[in-house]
């Protein structure tokens, strides 16, 4: 038996996960246990948890690769501060000591860790190093179920590459084309991340969602002075226009000049029409961007199939017009595309590549097992953690908690559910998620007002049975990782009146367009995820029994967690959520839980916030 434990560090979104003979054991992400969203430290928490899974102490494990090389990412910066001198100096004193004093030491350093873990680990040579853009390319591929494929990468930047085009076959995997930082296409969506007032690295996902509320004003404007484009989609940025080089913001005064606005100030400025028209715009770039590179990647190759990953790859409105635009007949995306999925992708190019082991295909399926990767707990732990939070609940048996579980979303009611094994990567997948019923005009609203404590403008995934995907969406492939947008189905929306037409920006938010309006987007759009029996047995369970009771097989799924944390691990996990949000139910595996129910003592008050405190 071969053990191979891939690690993801030290810059955001830290994970483990464990191979045992090539098959995928174990993977999760740091901050689910150390409950410090995009957790980048050390990964102890997950490393601990892959080997327990496996049954393996770290002696036994034959390899151990990071992610990426920490020396050529030095590299780098120390080059990059070079080509801009004078400028970034204050960034310079703040960046090399750090470098100095710990990341270029990253081998001694994670010694040291391994030792704490096992006493009996001896540095034998054990441990290697990948290459960022490589480990997130065979995260891609190796997975997939194609034995060739085109494997496009798009992230901000790892070592130099920002973009990077390989092509797998077999066991085989080589990147043939690059495009190097500073010009990155996860860069620039991150500089009007920064602009229009969300964090960068987390916050892309809401310039995402509130696209939709706008026009494409200022795409010319940004094709026009901030990107070269190219027909084959390569581009060249002017960094006269940015600041992530070698200052401490992504954006200068010269970008807010052009544009006619200062950065939004997350804390006083709100969210305007000008915010929403600026999402667009750079959602259409960016979309105009990846359709180029794929159109000029299949002609280039003439390869049937496509791969994704980097964290432009999490980018569902980019992937889904690929799809549309049929360039490519099939597509598969990694479900941590982003930074965690690094270790794993790592771990794989080691088993494949270097110690040249064969793959196993099944046409059709993936090896991700759902993607869910993370830990799973006994009911008799359940319940443990339960009693000892002071929860009062009931225990039903599988097909009871199903039609209890369906029941409560009939009647409207907003449901915490945990089941199986927890997620890897960055969406609930039902398994540590919140539901709600999808015919619920209010639904979105209530949900992300009064559970998620997060902006109304955010959209909503629907959770559809995959033998009536096709009948709800304009969907003929599976998308069981969330990962695509495509439209509701044309029957099932209805014609907006002349007065909704005249609407605009979030006023359009409140307009019921479909038979599902809490999962339909302004755009008449969802975020899809298809739920196989195969891979979710209870989730499937639930859904059909909800199909049954009201004729629906669509749910609302979102992440079980609160805005600022990360998704659930643990019993534990869920019912502080529960108890601090305006969930109305939870299950816990066997285990049901009412609110109404509970001991008062024990609420933590959940206080809704204004779109404009929220939007950070």
């Amino acid at each position: 038996m071969t053990a191979i434990l891939g690690i993801s560090a030290y810059y955001h979104d830290s994970s483990a996960a464990l191979l045992r003979d090539g098959e995928i054991v174990a993977a999760a992400q740091e901050e689910r246990f150390t409950r410090k969203k995009h957790d980048a430290g050390y990964p102890r928490n997950a490393i601990d948890y892959c080997l327990e899974e496996a049954g393996l102490r770290l002696s036994e494990v034959e390899h151990i690769v990071f992610y990426e090389k920490p020396f050529v990412k030095f590299e780098r910066l120390l080059e990059t501060y070079v080509a801009f001198a004078p400028r970034g100096m204050q960034s310079f004193k703040q960046a090399i000591p750090i470098w100095i004093r710990e990341k270029i030491f990253q081998k001694d350093m994670m010694f040291g860790e391994f030792k704490k873990h096992d006493p009996e680990f001896d540095d034998d040579g054990r441990l290697k190093f990948s290459e960022h853009h490589f480990s997130h390319a065979a995260s891609a591929f190796y997975p997939s179920p194609f034995e060739e494929a085109v494997v496009l990468t798009i992230d901000g930047v790892g070592e130099w590459a920002t973009t990077t085009a390989a092509v797998g076959q077999g066991r085989e995997l080589e990147i043939r084309k690059e495009l190097q930082f500073p010009h990155s296409l996860g860069l620039l969506y991150s500089a009007f991340t920064y602009y229009t007032g969300f964090r960068v690295n987390s916050g892309e996902y809401k310039v995402m969602g509130l696209a939709p509320y706008g026009t494409p004003k200022y795409k010319d404007r940004i094709l026009s002075h901030l990107v070269e484009l190219r027909e084959d989609g390569s581009f060249w940025l002017d960094q006269s226009y940015f600041d992530y080089c070698t200052g401490l913001t992504m954006t200068n005064d010269r970008f807010a000049e052009l544009f006619g606005q200062p950065v939004r100030r997350p804390d006083r400025d709100p969210l305007t029409q000008f915010h929403m028209d600026m999402a667009n715009s750079i959602q259409a770039v960016t979309e105009e961007i990846v359709l180029k590179l794929a159109r000029g990647l299949r002609q280039e190759y003439d390869i049937d199939n496509l791969c994704l990953a980097g964290g432009v790859a999490l980018n569902c409105v980019a992937n889904g017009k690929i799809l549309k635009n049929d360039i490519f007949k099939n597509i598969w995306i990694q479900p941590a595309a982003g930074d965690a999925g690094g270790s794993l992708g790592a771990a794989l190019g080691l088993w494949h590549r270097e110690l040249e082991q064969p793959r196993s295909i099944t046409p059709g399926k993936d090896s991700m097992r759902g993607s869910y990767l993370g830990p799973a707990f006994a009911q008799i732990e359940i319940e443990r953690q339960l009693n000892q939070a002071g929860a009062k609940f009931e225990t039903l048996a599988d097909r009871e908690v199903s039609d209890f579980t369906a029941q409560a979303l009939a009647e409207g009611k907003a449901v915490g559910w945990f089941n199986g094994r927890m997620e890897f990567g960055p969406r609930a997948l039902g398994n540590r998620s919140i539901l709600g019923d999808p015919r619920s005009p209010d639904m979105q609203k209530i949900l992300n007002l009064k559970v998620k404590n997060r902006e109304s403008f955010r959209p909503f995934a629907p959770a559809v049975l995959d033998s009536h995907a096709s009948q709800w969406f304009d969907l003929e492939i599976d998308s069981p990782y969330m990962l695509l947008v495509t439209d509701v189905a044309s029957d099932r929306c209805r014609e907006l009146t002349e007065e909704e037409r005249q609407l605009t920006g979030l006023e359009t938010l409140d307009v019921n367009r479909s038979e599902i309006p809490a999962v339909t987007h302004v755009d008449y759009s969802a975020r899809v995820q298809t739920v196989h029996n195969d891979t979710n047995r209870a989730f499937h369970d639930l859904i059909s029994r909800f199909h049954e009771l009201t004729g629906c097989p669509v749910v609302i799924n979102t992440s079980f967690n609160v805005r600022g944390e990360p998704i659930v691990c643990s019993p534990e996990d869920a019912f502080r959520c529960f108890m601090s949000t305006n969930i109305d139910v939870l299950v816990c595996g066997n285990a049901v839980m009412q609110k109404d129910q509970q001991d008062q003592t024990l609420l933590r008050h959940p206080v809704v916030q204004s779109d404009r405190s929220m939007l950070d």
